[in-house]
């Protein structure tokens, strides 16, 4: 018996509010009821340019940057079921930790941390998330 298989449509997006792609890929990608986003990094979406070099300050961007990619599909925080968070600098975890608190402030979303040995433009932190529409 073959089984039937639903391809549901893929959306992908780039929102003109967010820091440009520095690379070949897009800022999201929807699929069905689930919003996947790329990593995002410090980059301040004026200047396309790495904001200072402070783990609060750069998680605070890259949180800030997020929350535009949710808002141009008309999502929020409160839909991130789940986040991926990359650090050079597993020390600084006490100071992220700080920050996220404010940006998730209950019914946190299931995450994982991971300390990398580098991120693209010599950022400290890149976070990327799935959402529930």
């Amino acid at each position: 018996m073959l089984a039937l298989r639903t391809i549901m449509e893929k959306k992908t997006f780039s929102p003109e509010a967010s820091p440009k792609a520095i690379g070949p890929y897009n800022h999201a990608t929807r699929i069905g009821d689930l919003l996947f986003t790329a990593g995002q990094i410090p980059l301040d979406p004026m200047t396309n340019q790495i904001v200072v070099d402070d783990i609060a300050a750069q998680t605070t961007r890259v949180l800030e940057n997020l929350r535009i990619l949710l808002e141009s599909e008309g999502l929020d925080l409160a839909h991130v079921v789940k986040t991926t968070i990359f650090m050079i600098d597993l020390s600084e975890f006490g100071k992220l930790n700080e920050i996220y608190a404010d940006f998730f402030t209950h019914d946190y979303p299931s995450r994982s941390t991971v300390q990398v040995a580098a991120l693209p433009m010599g950022a400290r932190v890149e976070i990327e998330a799935i959402a529930h529409y």
